[in-house]
């Protein structure tokens, strides 16, 4: 009898579910949507009951598609976007909604932390104090909703909030832990310093553990609710974007991802972190491995805010795209939604489309969204080729956005890299895979890549549209530079 390995994913705007089988086959996949909130300016917020909903949702719709019986299910894996943090009351209730790792309102919290205290935080947590971290949002929380902020008993990260809700335990990974601001990297373990500074303390936070441990067994209630079976294990899981690298099949040192995701990333695989002011270092689930990388904060978030503000749908949207020029005849679009990360570390810069004249069309953009994005990543790969860490030629490209070809083409004509994709590079199915290390259907990390990760094509940059994105980024650039001091006016 067949056994099978599922694995579930929450990133910014939607949840996806990936079940295989137990010699790496994808069986079925399934993907429920949810709103992010922006109450007000700078806020990014998410209600925790539309996570458990879409969590719901998609286990029974991923029983149906497969026809499969749960009981054959093996175990489960979460994953969630690292950072993204609830804070419930003594009986593990949330207070209020989540706060989204791209929530930007305590920008003055976290460059009061980088001015007083950054070279000393940076030491522990190989970051400086920006407004993507748990430690300024929670300071940023103690100062402005004081009512909230006196309840709080338990913090809660993304997926370990969903994963209680299945097993009624407590705990996160260390790789989670590494995204906070609140963990020595050093030491592995919460620093009471830190939580200190946040007005909370150690006992407020999760236990840590690894993220392949079996933390408990899919409750009674929670098997109602889903249409799993009461005591299938479940492991802890762990972060999306280490759940998408291993998904690529990237688990040696050198192997390079490009992600196209609600966030973009550009992480190569490392034997030790990379601290720098504008990397994010987090360890890798191989033992050893790094995964440091740059961070386009709105990258598919960009086209989706795009899609959902003007209105089409993505396909009809990327073939009258496909008929505009590279440089969109000078109409330039930035991304910065919610500030920008790489290489700037600036929450106050604002997305902008410059160059409008009457002749654009909605094509233009469309496509000057697209290209955007690429600008940003490539402004991202010059930042990182600049430290001269060494890298593969070819890439895997990972994230939903790497289904466009369009898109995909673009970027890699922008970087002038190859971009190779896999039949799903998806942090769903990293979770899974993960979930079989766990329970020792494959031996380790490497195994599950052997059984899991199936390359399907290799894009190529187009040698003549290089040199052309390139000019129009030099613009690109001028424009950042001459609006940035206008957006840190305000």
């Amino acid at each position: 009898m067949m056994k099978y390995l599922l694995g579930i994913d929450f990133g910014g705007g939607a949840s996806k579910a990936t079940l295989i089988d137990t010699n790496g086959a994808i069986i079925a996949e399934n993907t429920v949507e949810y709103p992010t909130l922006y109450p007000e300016n700078g806020a990014c917020e998410q209600n925790p009951e539309d996570w458990l909903d879409a969590l719901c949702e998609n286990t029974k719709a991923l029983l149906s598609k497969s026809g499969i019986e749960a009981e054959d299910i093996l175990a489960v894996a979460i994953d969630s976007a690292t950072h993204t943090f609830l804070v419930c009351d003594d009986e593990f209730k949330p207070i209020r909604n989540a706060v989204h790792w791209t929530d930007t309102r305590s920008h003055k919290q976290a460059d009061e932390l980088k001015q007083r205290l950054g070279e000393k935080i940076f030491a522990k947590t190989f970051h400086k104090p920006s407004t993507i971290w748990t430690l300024p949002q929670l300071i940023y929380l103690r100062e402005n909703e004081p009512a909230s902020f006196a309840k709080i008993r338990y913090i809660f990260f993304e997926k370990d909030y969903i994963r209680y809700f299945l097993t009624d335990v407590y705990c996160t990974d260390f790789i989670e832990a590494e995204g906070s601001m609140l963990f020595d990297c050093n030491n592995y373990k919460w620093d009471s310093e830190l939580c200190s500074l946040a007005g909370i303390t150690e006992a407020m936070l999760p236990p840590i553990v690894n993220p392949t441990d079996i933390i408990g067994n899919v409750t009674e209630v929670a098997a109602k609710a889903t249409g799993l079976k009461a005591g299938t294990p479940v492991i802890c899981g762990t972060t999306d974007t280490v759940m998408e690298v291993f998904a690529s099949g990237a688990v040696n040192k050198g192997d390079v991802t490009v992600k196209l995701a609600t966030a973009g990333r550009i992480c190569v695989i490392t034997d030790a972190p990379c601290p720098d002011a504008h990397l994010v270092n987090y360890s890798h689930v191989v033992n050893g491995l790094w995964y440091p990388g740059t961070a386009t904060k709105s990258c598919a978030a960009s086209y989706r805010w795009y899609r959902d503000t003007f209105g089409g749908e993505y396909k009809e949207l990327d073939d009258a795209a496909s008929e505009i020029p590279i440089g969109c005849d000078g109409l330039i679009f930035h991304p910065y939604l919610n500030g920008e990360l790489t290489p700037y570390a600036d929450p106050m810069l604002c997305g902008s489309f410059t160059g409008v004249r009457a002749t654009h069309t909605k094509a233009h953009f469309t496509r000057a969204v697209l290209e955007g994005v690429a600008f940003s990543l490539l402004d991202s790969k010059m930042y990182l080729d600049s430290l001269n860490i060494p890298y593969n030629s070819i890439a895997t490209a990972i994230g939903g956005g790497t289904k466009g070809k369009l898109w995909r083409q673009m970027i890699s004509d922008a970087l002038g890299i190859a971009l190779k994709t896999t039949e799903s590079s998806d942090s769903s199915l990293g979770s899974a895979m993960l979930a079989g290390v766990a329970v020792g259907v494959f031996a380790d990390a490497k195994d599950a890549v052997s059984k899991c990760v199936k390359q399907v094509d290799v894009t190529y940059p187009n040698p003549e549209n290089t040199p052309k994105y390139r000019k129009v980024f030099k613009t690109y650039k001028k424009i950042h530079d001459a609006l940035a001091p206008i957006y840190n006016e305000r």
